[in-house]
């Protein structure tokens, strides 16, 4: 199991060197969303969505409910309940398992019409730079290294959300282990709490407060950091404005991720008061 030092400098056992000790160290969970923050899906949700919908009730879904910030849990018993399904809860589970089935068919699809949005493989890479083993110092924090595990919190089932990043190889940095995913809980702050645990259960380390850092783009990202006490930098690269976004509360706001230094001067600012 992976192992960082702690907020307190103090070295864990079994870690080799003096890094640990010799300089204070913070270590962030850095949790990023999917969907209009990494990549543009091109609609691939939706037509699998479809196909579930089909497959299932043997007719044509009249329309996906809204998913921008929305775990697939809550989308999917919005979406039954307007097509005008009885008991959409009790079909939840099977549509969710046979969403997730079909990420090997999704695969093609994304690789066809998916893309990965400006800057988002560089900051990656950028943030790779602080990952556990490669501490380095943050933006204005000369005398503090800082250390930084990458995951996820989208609301993606896991299967899809794994073939989305791996279909444009932007899974490379991430730390699929330690984050949360859409068919976890239909409350997308709930997931903050899900990546916590997983990351705290694989590093050995305390995430919570501002040590997590929600990447999204959309008001239901930044409510669900805002909510647990984390940070949200949040980016305009889906439908919602930067003033919006402001507005919301988010503590940074970017227009999009092709400016790497100032994307890891919002990830890695000092935290808030």
């Amino acid at each position: 199991m992976p192992t960082l030092c702690g907020l307190s400098g103090v070295r864990h056992a079994g870690r080799s060197g003096d890094a640990c000790y010799r300089r204070r160290v913070r270590c962030l969970l850095v949790l990023w969303d999917i969907d209009f923050t990494l990549i543009d899906a091109g609609g691939v949700g939706t037509r699998l969505y479809r196909m579930v919908f089909r497959d299932m009730f043997g007719t044509d879904l009249p329309a996906a409910a809204d998913m921008a910030g929305r775990t697939d849990r809550a989308i999917v018993l919005d979406t039954l309940a307007r097509a005008g399904i009885p008991g959409p809860r009790q079909h939840l589970d099977q549509f969710l398992a046979r969403l997730a089935a079909l990420a090997p068919t999704g695969r093609g699809l994304a690789e066809q019409h998916s893309r990965a949005l400006p800057g988002a493989a560089a900051a990656l890479d950028a943030l790779a730079a602080f990952a556990p083993g490669r501490n380095g110092a943050g933006p204005g924090e000369p005398d503090q290294q800082v250390c930084v595990v990458q995951s996820v919190l989208t609301g993606n089932v896991r299967p899809m959300a794994e073939m989305k990043l791996g279909a444009l190889g932007l899974d490379g940095h991430l730390d699929l282990e330690a984050g949360a995913y859409g068919e976890s809980h239909e409350v997308r702050a709930e997931l903050v709490h899900v990546a916590r645990g997983n990351a705290t259960r694989r590093y050995g380390t305390d995430f919570s407060g501002p040590a997590t850092v929600l990447v999204g783009d959309t008001p239901l990202d930044v409510a669900a950091a805002l909510e647990t006490g984390a940070r949200a930098v949040a980016v305009a690269t889906g439908g919602t404005t930067a003033a919006a976004l402001a507005e919301s509360g988010a503590h940074a706001v970017l227009p999009d991720l092709t400016d790497t230094p100032a994307v890891l001067a919002a990830i890695l600012a000092p935290p808030y008061p």
